[in-house]
């Protein structure tokens, strides 16, 4: 995969980086890890700029951001409500579980979103609860805006500074990303126990 997007940005410059920041947005699998320090190789041999290149790529972000943003609508907490009703029987989930979910995003949703868009994977999903608590659109935005400026800029820079190199980015931020999903594992892990162990005692 890493050929294809390398060769796609070679071909089509700005736009081809712009295309493959939406898709990486929407498709995680498709590494911004490769993008970003490829393209601040790319200023050191070709026509391309360092700022036109952060400018396509936040732009790219920002698209496949609001994409995800207005599956976050679509999919409301009405749909949930409406899901848990049918299968929440099987993950032992009640309506109230939605609502206290809904609840923390709104106290603690616009930081989640700011520093979410510097952390693997968590950077293109967290858009999707952000749609569904009905996040204002334009904060919403600039925080993404925000986060992605911060992240780009700092893995392209990397990639401009390394030149021929670039790929050492990408084998670090690799092992980076194992962590983090290490990490949300075991977080996801640890969550389930405690929320098991509070429902059979029944506070939930």
């Amino acid at each position: 995969m890493g050929q294809w997007v390398t060769a796609m940005m070679e071909q089509f410059g700005y736009l081809g980086i712009f295309l493959m920041m939406t898709l990486e947005n929407l498709f995680p699998p498709i590494p911004s890890e490769i993008i970003l320090p490829f393209g601040g190789f790319m200023t050191t041999y070709s026509a391309l700029t360092y700022a036109g290149v952060l400018t396509a790529a936040t732009l790219g972000a920002l698209i496949g951001a609001m994409l995800l943003y207005c599956i976050g609508m679509i999919v409301d907490v009405n749909r949930l409500e409406k899901i848990v009703d049918k299968y929440g029987h099987i993950l032992h989930l009640k309506k109230t579980d939605i609502y206290k979910a809904d609840e923390w995003f709104e106290k603690y949703g616009y930081w989640t979103v700011f520093f979410c868009r510097m952390v693997p994977l968590l950077r293109s999903l967290i858009s999707i609860p952000a749609g569904m608590a009905r996040m204002n659109f334009g904060i919403f935005m600039l925080l993404t805006a925000a986060g992605s400026i911060i992240w780009n800029s700092i893995l392209i820079g990397i990639g401009t500074v390394l030149g021929e190199n670039w790929h050492r980015v990408a084998a670090l931020m690799d092992v980076y990303s194992n962590v983090v999903y290490a990490f949300i594992l075991l977080a996801i892990i640890l969550f389930l126990i405690w929320y098991m162990k509070r429902r059979k005692k029944g506070k939930l």
